[in-house]
């Protein structure tokens, strides 16, 4: 199977993920392209990184292997770091002379400047997926990523699509509202608040919620996994 059957193509799908063993510490990274009937799985590590870097990287890596521009990109990506700086905050950065509005040096700025690159005349749809709620596209760029991380084999696939035993069209059932759902079942890894800039793990739902109860601009949530909680750490700016 070569490149050429990716180039050929017109609408491309992508999954990424990236996972950090400590942050920093060991990490790795993972994406899947596909293609019509193509598929190919790329993943990559870093020994001493974080997780941000490795979202990052996932997604460099699938667009810097999609070179066409007239392609219609579609990357799926539970970073809404990654989704919000390149859609929103990278413009400012670029701007400034790749500072924040702090005037300070823009966090991870070598591989922004090269996902800048990447993008480059690139029509890219950018979908913002929860992790670890069963979208297997999602689930298994987890996976590439972590066995990166742990120096592990990923068996990455590259071949025919209805050969592939991972249903990337399954997001399309995946509406917000099913997400939701399917984490309100799913065990908890820890309830999370933050009050006045100060955040709490509580031993119980209903503690979390008494916690916030009354508070102005205060946030709660369960998380249901370790990688799940860095993510909404990362989100509320903690």
């Amino acid at each position: 199977m070569s490149y050429d059957i990716l180039q050929s193509m017109k609408k491309i799908t992508i999954f990424t993920d990236g996972a950090s063993r400590g942050n920093p510490g060991k990490g790795g990274w993972g994406s899947i392209i596909r293609s019509g009937d193509y598929v190919k799985e790329l993943g990559g590590s870093e020994k001493d990184t974080t997780n941000n870097r490795m979202e990052l990287m996932a997604v460099i890596a699938a667009l810097e292997y999609v070179e066409r521009g007239d392609d219609e990109i579609t990357i799926h990506s539970d970073s809404k770091y990654v989704i919000q700086g390149a859609t929103s905050w990278i413009k400012g950065w670029k701007d400034r002379g790749w500072k924040t509005s702090q005037k300070t040096d823009v966090l991870n700025k070598d591989l922004w400047e090269r996902l800048d690159i990447a993008m480059k005349e690139k029509n890219i749809t950018w979908k913002n997926v929860a992790g670890h709620v069963g979208i297997a596209g999602n689930e298994r760029a987890d996976v590439i990523a972590t066995k990166f991380a742990d120096k592990e084999d990923a068996n990455l696939y590259e071949g025919l699509y209805e050969k592939y035993d991972v249903d990337l069209e399954s997001i399309a059932k995946d509406s917000e509202a099913t997400v939701k759902k399917k984490r309100s079942k799913m065990k908890a890894y820890s309830y999370m608040s933050l009050v006045d800039g100060v955040f709490n793990r509580h031993k119980t739902w209903d503690e979390c919620k008494e916690a916030v109860s009354g508070k102005a601009n205060a946030k709660f949530r369960k998380s249901i996994s370790e990688d799940d909680e860095k993510e909404i750490l990362k989100e509320w700016g903690v």
